[in-house]
């Protein structure tokens, strides 16, 4: 145990050093959601229970929830692949990931993620020279989000339990023709496992991600006005984000088996609207619970994503974002569905749209 706080202190302590430096980076302008993409979350289990994931995650998943989990592995190999639809399939999110026992202490993995709108219309030259609308040149494109993160986990020494992981990851972004953005960043985590407990940290952006934005002015044959207060350049940083994990499972009478976790996620880019918020630091708790039968049937739920909403009638009401899940384990093969309801209401009525989510994961020898 207290090696998992030495190395939970080594990540906290760097990241909240970084974190005093943005008066410095605030020349640069941070921003609060870059990158948000990267936080929606992957998997049918994960996002079932809530995104409660930093202990938990065993397969080829953790090289996004904490590549420390990957040397937890139960196979040699293991292949997850997601598909989920938000805001009524308008935004396509797409995830796969492969991960790989290298021997008895160490793995690595392999994650790719897609967040996209496509078939969007430009409109700019809709209207021709004379005035006149010609319908044929309206042309098409995508805004999408792309990541590879590229991890590797290792146990600790003969400290049983104990093990690190570290992702390096590539980010592009696409908005069409007119603009394109490549980022760098660098993930750590550690997790602790003993007496069906399990602890850990992930540390997300340990060293900011910096995204480095080139914008194309002659693809908008707009208002010449409008090309000529385009910017040709600009930096985006992500700033550190730190979770807090725990989990216990404990077996039921009958072979069931049940699962709680809770993560709670410190944000160092500003005041968020979150259950505890301040300027330097706010913390977002998530809870989550998983109980099955033989190993083989699963029924999942969890909630997170606590905030205050305003109402019809003006007054600040909280919210939580609740989901639930099932899974089926057969032979190797994993397919997990989750339903998530967004913590947000229009204006006169409840509105909460539910996104559907469903992974597919196998494990091989």
């Amino acid at each position: 145990m207290p090696n998992f706080f030495r190395c939970t202190t080594l990540l906290l302590g760097l990241g909240l050093s970084i974190g005093a430096l943005n008066p410095a980076l605030a020349q640069t302008k941070t921003p609060k959601y870059s990158n948000e993409f990267l936080n929606i979350g992957v998997g049918g289990r994960a996002l079932g229970m809530g995104k409660v994931q930093a202990s938990l995650a065993d397969d080829a998943t953790a090289g996004y929830w904490n590549p420390a989990g990957l040397v937890n592995q139960k196979t040699k190999y293991d292949a997850v692949l997601m598909h989920s639809e938000l805001f009524s399939g308008i935004v396509k999110n797409d995830y796969a990931a492969f991960s790989m026992a290298l021997d008895d202490k160490s793995a690595i993995g392999l994650s790719v993620l897609r967040l996209g709108v496509d078939d969007i219309a430009d409109t700019w030259n809709l209207v021709n020279s004379y005035g006149y609308i010609n319908y044929d040149n309206i042309r098409y494109f995508s805004v999408a989000d792309y990541a590879v993160l590229l991890s590797y986990a290792r146990k600790i020494g003969n400290i049983e339990g104990l093990q690190v992981g570290a992702n390096a990851k590539v980010i592009y972004r696409n908005i069409g023709n007119f603009a394109d953005a490549v980022g760098f960043g660098v993930d750590a985590g550690v997790q602790y496992n003993r007496n069906n407990w399990r602890l850990a940290l992930m540390a997300r952006d340990i060293t900011t991600t910096y995204n480095a934005w080139t914008i194309h002015p002659e693809e908008f044959r707009g208002s010449p006005d409008v090309v000529l207060e385009l910017p040709k350049s600009s930096t985006e940083i992500t700033l550190p984000l730190f979770v807090l994990g725990a989990s216990r499972l404990v077996k039921l009478p009958g072979e069931f088996t049940a699962l709680g976790a809770v993560d709670l996620e410190l944000s160092t880019d500003g005041q968020r609207n979150t259950l505890i918020s301040s300027k330097a630091v706010s913390v977002d708790p998530r809870a989550g619970l998983e109980v099955g039968y033989k190993q083989l049937v699963y029924l999942r739920g969890g909630v997170g994503n606590i905030q205050q909403v305003q109402s019809f009638t003006g007054k600040e009401e909280w919210k939580v974002q609740p989901s639930l899940g099932v899974g089926l384990a057969l032979s190797g093969l994993r397919l997990d569905m989750a339903l998530s309801r967004m913590a947000v209401e229009k204006v006169g009525q409840q509105s909460q749209p539910t996104s559907i989510i469903v992974s597919l994961g196998y494990g091989f020898k």
